[in-house]
């Protein structure tokens, strides 16, 4: 039984529309939002007002949709854009061919509900993978993370029922929130592969509490589940269950807000500082860490030179979870006793209970299968993973939000490997995925490149270019309902450009400005400040005349919020096709019988929102 009805053929003629429309409007995508007034970008590619293009969109997202409208056909216009002159002269047709291209538009995504019940039936257990009174800990995951790892986790465990697998191997582990989750709700003996030294290591301490309190914890939900209330019972139960909804119940939406709007505080200046990107020179990286990944942990991990930040604050969230355990689901530790001062007949019983331990260990004891073991490597689709799990079985490969070449790569594994039975992948960080026809693209070291995966779109040297992968990380929906853009600080950014060219000639600089704007107090220290990064002499310009830069170009603020706006309109699109062009992989190779592309997330809570999944074949690897 397939997940969807989409076929091979179906999904080639869907990922030609969408390649046939960004044909046409790529070039608003891939400007560069420094280049702005430098390059007179607006003037460029736009041949109406901002206050047009700001009013149509506004006014779009009212509307259901225009189906009649977009059968109108103008012989010297494509989406809006005049054939001649490559400009954007029609706002509306653009908004509508944008909507019908996206993945919702496309009616390709299957949601999660469908899959669940299709894993069901797969495993002939209508109940499997459900879990009864799933532990959501506010104080162990923030909001947004509380929302991604259940609702992963039961997708995952559902196709580990339906493989018949009990391992699972997590790429990009991170910290292991979906690692921990998984194992002690389902079970599952879970290996978290990650690059990273320090995310290993605090796995590992995590790992270290878990092992103290997991068996008090299934004891507890044991005891829990088999209870009978009695009448006399229920005012002290009523007192438990208040005490335990503290630490079981997810947050609310107003609580996930405000978590999430610290947290984005915080994004900006960490993911520069880790990728080695500025953030106020590039629009699309910006929103990207501050409204289409507001938390740091979405992206912990890039198996890659150019890691993704890691939220500091982690070990302290996890302190708290484990200290605000309700007291009747603690294991209390008992006071150790020197052996000199025990009784005979207490020192022949401990003898025999760790003799008897032993025993059950040397048996392969559930207790420490269950918890998940942290490993540190650099992984390709070449690595044998043999080699990092000596114990290796049928298992599911999963990644949440794995960065760039990592989401890819994860795929390439499930399709090569034999011990491989499933894979569920979650990306993110599309502007670190390698191009293999991007001319202005890096070269890829392995020659295996990120971007076309499917050999489909790789007979048609399609590509996106750089610019454009950024802009796929802006999160429309949070625009949509009033998210807003960086604006000030790509403002700033794109003058400082204009005052580098007219002044220093080195708007052609390899060198970052780096996230200076959060530090500055005003344009002109702004201004100051970067020049000093950029080590160029600041005494050349007055204040006065830094200013005057300001006040030329403030005036034309609006087109480069409009810009904006564009690309994030365009962003679903350039995305879709990323993960059309994954999907198709699967498609094309004989030993996946099952494949989908699947809406895991709500996308306001969690932007990167979709993943890829696949089974396969029985006695095919």
């Amino acid at each position: 039984m397939a997940f969807s009805s989409v076929s091979a053929d179906d999904l080639k003629r869907r990922m030609d529309e969408v390649q046939r429309f960004l044909s046409v409007s790529l070039s608003i995508a891939n400007a560069h939002t420094v280049d702005f007034y430098t390059r007179d970008v607006w003037h460029t590619f736009v041949a109406v007002s901002p206050e047009e293009v700001l009013t149509a969109m506004s006014s779009a997202r009212g509307r259901t949709g225009a189906a009649e409208d977009a059968l109108t056909l103008n012989e010297n216009i494509s989406f809006g854009f005049c054939d001649t002159t490559k400009k954007l002269v029609d706002v509306a047709a653009l908004l509508r061919a944008a909507k019908a291209h996206s993945l919702a538009g496309l009616e390709v995504c299957v949601q999660r509900e469908a899959v669940m019940d299709a894993l069901r039936m797969m495993s002939a257990d209508a109940q499997d993978g459900i879990s009864d009174g799933a532990v959501v800990p506010n104080e162990f995951m923030n909001s947004k993370k509380a929302h991604e790892v259940p609702a992963m986790s039961e997708v995952v465990a559902s196709l580990a029922k339906c493989c018949r697998a009990k391992q699972v191997i997590d790429v990009g582990s991170g910290k292991g929130y979906l690692c921990s989750f998984l194992s002690l709700q389902y079970g599952l003996q879970v290996f978290g592969i990650d690059c990273s030294t320090v995310n290993t290591h605090g796995a590992q301490e995590r790992n270290r509490k878990l092992k103290r309190f997991s068996r008090a914890y299934q004891r507890h939900s044991r005891v829990k589940s088999n209870q009978e209330v009695s009448p006399k019972d229920t005012s002290s139960r009523n007192v438990e269950e208040e005490r335990a909804g503290q630490w079981h119940r997810v947050p609310t939406e107003h609580e996930g807000t405000a978590m999430e709007g610290s947290e984005r505080d915080r994004s900006t200046e960490q993911v520069e500082n880790h990728a080695g990107i500025d953030v106020e020179s590039h629009m699309a990286e910006v929103q990207s860490c501050a409204s289409a990944e507001p938390s740091i942990n979405d992206r912990s991990i890039t198996n890659g030179p150019r890691d993704c930040a890691v939220d500091s604050t982690d070990a302290d969230s996890e302190d708290t979870f484990f200290t605000t355990l309700s007291p009747d689901i603690m294991e209390q530790a008992t006071p150790r006793v020197p052996p000199s001062q025990l009784s005979l007949e207490e020192r022949e019983r401990r003898k025999r209970d760790n003799l008897e331990r032993k025993v059950r260990d040397g048996r392969g004891n559930t207790d420490n299968r269950n918890l998940f073991s942290p490993l540190t490597s650099y992984v390709t689709a070449e690595t044998e993973l043999r080699t990092l799990i000596t114990e290796l079985e049928d298992a599911v490969m999963v990644g949440l939000h794995t960065c760039g070449d990592l989401a890819p790569s994860t795929l390439r594994m499930f399709v090569a490997k034999p011990e491989l039975q499933a894979v569920c992948s979650v990306g993110c960080c599309y502007h670190l995925l390698s191009e293999q026809f991007d001319q202005d693209g890096q070269d890829c070291e392995t020659a295996v490149y990120g971007f076309p995966m499917s050999q489909y779109l790789r007979e048609q040297a399609c590509f996106c270019g750089r610019n454009a992968r950024m802009s796929a990380c802006l999160a429309l929906e949070r625009v949509s309902v009033g998210g807003g853009l960086p604006m000030e600080s790509l403002f700033y950014r794109a003058v400082l450009h204009v005052i580098l060219r007219d002044h220093y000639d080195a708007h052609k600089s390899e060198k970052r400005v780096g996230n200076v704007y959060s530090k500055a107090s005003s344009f002109v220290d702004y201004v100051r400040r970067a020049l000093r990064k950029l080590d160029l002499d600041e005494s050349k310009l007055s204040d006065s005349v830094i200013q005057s830069f300001h006040d030329l170009y403030r005036p034309r603020m609006s087109e480069m919020v409009a810009f904006n706006m564009l690309k994030v309109t365009l962003a679903p699109c350039i995305e879709g096709l990323i993960l059309l062009d994954r999907l198709c992989y699967l498609k094309e190779q004989e030993n996946v019988s099952c494949s989908a592309l699947v809406q895991l997330f709500d996308p306001l809570l969690s932007p990167r929102c979709y993943a890829v999944i696949g089974i396969k074949r029985r006695g095919i690897s």
